[in-house]
């Protein structure tokens, strides 16, 4: 695989962040699957189970298709998502449907997944459920992967949405919050338990999500650009044209 390293690496990335660049979508998901993969390796090297919490949308798919083929103990792997809109499985923006499509196959069919839509009418009912759903999952993280929206929001931590300041500071494994766009009800882990992962990816694609990066780092405010809580801590960044 041919890899372009560090043209366009945005000014000011913090000495945790590291900037992995590819020439395609393609590549770009072979390497991210590769890494995943080594990573949950070493985390069952040293533990009977690993965890693997990753983001729903458009850009995941190939990266997810290519996971499932990685060979590792995936019977040992619990799997579940960072955030989840409040829709039944059968829904087609549920992100619990794009991962049992893409990521539980091939051999990560063995893998156990921890669904976080509970089924209760909203995801306020449903986050003490969500919370005991995830429980036996282990925590903190062996590896993160975090997408990133054209308003800088990541997993379902939105700017300015009326629950952001208590997600951004519970330390419960996940809080129900709400989005700009329909469907507005959301579950997502709270940046506590996003910010612990042992192993943080960012997962992005094209030159709008390059600006919308630089803008984050600009203003340096997580309220406002709910991704930059995450330039503290190491994160690899992975882009492409």
């Amino acid at each position: 695989m041919k890899t372009v390293m560090k043209t366009n690496k945005p000014q000011g990335l913090g000495p945790a962040m590291q900037w992995l660049e590819s020439t395609s979508a393609q590549t770009l998901a072979a390497m991210l699957a590769t890494t995943i993969a080594d990573q949950l390796r070493t985390a069952l090297e040293q533990r009977p189970r690993a965890s693997l919490a990753v983001s729903g949308g458009r850009t995941p798919k190939s990266m997810l298709q290519q996971l499932s083929q990685q060979k590792l103990d995936w019977h040992r792997v619990d799997i579940t998502l960072a955030d989840e809109r409040w829709v039944p499985e059968d829904d087609s923006a549920s992100n619990t449907a794009l991962i049992r499509a893409w990521l539980l196959q091939n051999d990560a069919s063995e893998a156990t997944f921890y669904p976080i839509y509970t089924g209760e009418k909203t995801a306020h009912e449903g986050q003490k459920q969500c919370q005991q759903t995830l429980s036996p999952m282990h925590f903190p993280l062996d590896v993160l992967v975090l997408g990133m929206g054209n308003d800088g929001h990541t997993a379902s931590l939105f700017p300015l949405c009326p629950a952001l300041a208590e997600a951004l500071s519970s330390q419960d494994i996940c809080i129900a919050t709400c989005a700009p766009v329909e469907p507005t009800d959301r579950m997502t882990l709270t940046a506590n338990t996003l910010q612990l992962a042992k192993n943080t990816h960012l997962h992005i694609e094209g030159s709008g999500k390059l600006q919308v990066l630089a803008q984050a780092m600009d203003l340096k405010d997580p309220l406002q650009m709910p991704v930059y809580t995450f330039f503290q801590k190491p994160l690899s960044i992975h882009w492409c044209p």
